[in-house]
């Protein structure tokens, strides 16, 4: 048997409107209600997003995207005036990052969430990349 991830629940203050801005910045179909969640569909992956109305813990979600996809998605984010980093510590603001000599950036949901879109997986660009991911042991 292959394992894969099936879904991982997302707590949001609005479902739906948390729903409806990831699948439309990440340029994916609208999401579905299923039960008490609203369910936006990434590959074989979902993300089931669910309410509360107590306060909401920060996670981060990162997804790997093509290089026109990155176009897309940040044409997006400026249109929508969103502020983006090029680090998750959001120290270097309206920057993208180049590690793994690709591209990256994060950005935040409705709730705070930290989203993430790169064009390379972390450490793809091994040490002989132009720009090493930072997570990379120099030794």
């Amino acid at each position: 048997m292959t394992i894969s991830l099936n879904h991982t629940i997302v707590v949001a203050n609005d479902k739906v409107e948390t729903a409806t801005f990831l699948a439309a910045i990440l340029g994916l179909p609208p999401h579905r209600v299923l039960g008490h969640f609203a369910v936006v569909q990434i590959g074989k992956t979902s993300l089931d997003f669910v309410e509360s109305d107590e306060p909401i813990a920060q996670r981060h979600f990162a997804f790997l995207v093509s290089e026109i996809e990155f176009d897309e998605i940040f044409e997006r984010i400026i249109e929508r005036g969103l502020t983006y980093w090029a680090d998750p510590f959001r120290k270097e603001p309206h920057q993208i990052n180049h590690w793994d000599d690709g591209r990256g950036l994060y950005f935040n949901d409705p709730n705070g969430h930290l989203l993430e879109i790169i064009t390379r997986p972390y450490g793809s660009g091994g040490l002989n990349a132009k720009h090493p991911n930072p997570l990379l042991p120099k030794d």
